[in-house]
């Protein structure tokens, strides 16, 4: 039985050039293709337009006095003006620091003061949130903010009109003068220790990320994708807009938020030949009431990524979505993020009981958590990569970075996973208790160290429940201070809303007067999470 040890092929070089590089050489060589399309706000660029717009909004961000290095932080929903601060920052050198839309207040002033941004492009409000609001709230705990643009505003027009105070040559100077090894993104991912960690990303990391993951369903010129995952998450940012720029295709934007109908209409009138999803999205597109309507048939391939893949889910995609060449992809933020992913001509059963193979100039490896040994294939182990794509680290942290990157350059995921003899790897279980929502992952303490500043809250245990829609919800164990009355999940819903994103806030809510412990004192998760399966799941 040999090791459960692979590495990717090479016979594809890496791109070592900056984003702004990659994507200028790709505007010269694709000048009149559709580079990005705003469905819902009517809008459509040419790459050679683009790059005109994308060079304004950088000397718009210089003549504001934005250094390479400093962070620019982006609060808003998908939309072009988020694809265009993406470009234009990594033309200047700034850091791009990506803020999920479903933040309120309490996450907002936490990633905003962590990263240091100093000036934030917003968007008015999404949804339920008012983001001037918050952003009025949060900003007198910020004193490295310096200035707050609000994009549908006069703040944008201001900014697109101060380009012309610098010259050209100054951009072209200062994207001359950037290293393709420089950091260019900061995405934030729930933390085991109460706060979300800043996964630092550099341009080598990103782009060719991006470039591997489309090459692996031949995304070409000619191809048009339907990007309805979130830009904020390297999903939509890194496998959507960078997987087309590498590419010279067209990023299509079917809204702001995930609508199942929008994106089926898109994909029709778009002519698109790929879309993105988590298992959960697809499953809405296809339970729509117009998704037999719809004319599919100019799809050909997409990913399917964030959990598990369900069998009749990916049956449906190759079958009445005309998604013969559908992949499934694994990975996580601290890796660009894809480390795994399936080949367009895979059988079902590996595109629907595997992660796929390893990654093009990347290492896997499963390991013994406890010794670190190396196991055989076929035993379940933890998870470890290694490559170009490994992020350089948590932002302002080294020790966690360390924690999570070892001395030879492995990042341990904390996923248990199986190498199968054929390569192939299948996720099995989690070391951490990260309870997977929609695609969305949540680090119970995180949530608990939230719930801890309820003042009738003595102490809180969040584990996750199975569900059929979102494949996990969360669930807080709870004990009360001595004499106050008992919460119940609609008082709990009612004092997280406004502070936590609506994804982390519990469903359910379980009283109790001790939790389960083990004999040396560690609270049973394990045990916890059965009794709560009895008592709420589907």
């Amino acid at each position: 039985m040999s090791q459960s040890y692979d590495a990717g092929p090479t016979d594809t070089a890496i791109l070592e050039e900056t984003i702004g590089a990659n994507f200028e050489r790709i505007a010269a060589t694709y000048p009149d293709h559709e580079a990005l399309v705003d469905v819902t706000g009517g809008r459509r660029w040419t790459y050679a337009e683009l790059d005109r717009e994308i060079d304004t909004v950088a000397k718009g961000l210089m003549s504001l006095g934005t250094e390479s290095g400093d962070r620019v932080g982006i609060w808003a929903p998908n939309c072009p003006e988020w694809t265009i601060v993406q470009y234009a920052t990594a033309k200047i050198g700034a850091i791009l620091v990506n803020i999920n839309p479903a933040y309120r207040t309490h996450e907002l002033s936490y990633v905003l003061e962590q990263s240091g941004v100093s000036t934030l492009i917003s968007a008015t409000r999404f949804k339920t949130s008012d983001y001037v609001a918050m952003v009025d709230e949060v900003r007198p705990d910020v004193p490295a903010l310096q200035r707050v643009l609000f994009i549908g505003t006069d703040d944008w027009d201001r900014l697109r009109s101060r380009a012309d105070v610098i010259d050209d040559a100054l951009l072209r100077e200062r994207s001359a003068s950037l290293s393709h090894h420089d950091p260019v993104n900061i995405q934030y991912t729930s933390g085991t220790t109460g706060f979300p960690k800043g996964a630092t990303l550099s341009h080598r990391n990103i782009l060719n990320n991006g470039f591997f993951v489309t090459e692996q369903i031949r995304l070409g010129p000619g191809d048009r994708l339907c990007i309805p995952v979130p830009f904020y998450h390297c999903f939509g940012m890194v496998m959507g807009n960078l997987g087309c720029t590498t590419h010279g295709a067209t990023m299509v934007i079917p809204a702001p938020g995930f609508d199942p109908g929008q994106t089926l209409k898109t994909i029709e009138t778009e002519r698109c030949t790929a879309v993105y999803g988590v298992p959960t999205m697809f499953i809405a597109m296809q339970n729509h009431a117009d998704f037999a309507e719809r004319d599919l048939s100019s799809l050909r391939t997409g990913i399917m990524a964030g959990a598990v893949c369900p069998v009749e889910v990916m049956k449906r995609c190759v079958e009445e979505m005309n998604m013969s060449e559908i992949s499934i992809a694994y990975g996580m933020t601290e890796t660009s993020p894809v480390s795994c992913q399936t080949l367009i001509d895979d059988d079902l059963e590996r595109r629907t009981s595997s992660i796929g193979r390893v990654h093009p100039h990347v290492e896997i490896k499963i390991v013994d958590p406890d010794t670190g040994h190396v196991v055989e294939r076929g035993t379940p182990g933890e998870f470890c990569t290694r490559g170009y794509s490994v992020m350089l680290g948590y932002w302002r942290d080294e020790e966690k970075t360390a924690q999570a990157v070892d001395a030879d350059g492995w990042m341990h995921t904390g996923d248990l996973a199986v190498m199968r003899p054929d390569g192939y790897c299948n996720i099995v279980g989690r070391i951490k208790d990260v309870v997977i929502r929609g695609g969305e992952n949540i680090y119970p303490r995180e949530v608990e160290e939230f719930l801890y500043t309820h003042p009738d809250i003595e102490d809180a245990q969040v584990v996750g429940v199975p569900d059929a829609r979102y494949g996990e919800e969360i669930c807080a164990w709870i004990r009360m201070r001595p004499g106050r009355r008992a919460l119940d999940a609609a008082a709990v819903r009612e004092f997280a809303a406004g502070k936590l994103a609506h994804y982390k806030i519990p469903r359910y809510v379980h009283v109790v007067d001790e939790f389960p412990m083990t004999v040396t004192g560690k609270i049973r998760k394990v045990e916890m999470r059965e009794v709560s399966a009895g008592l709420f799941a589907d």
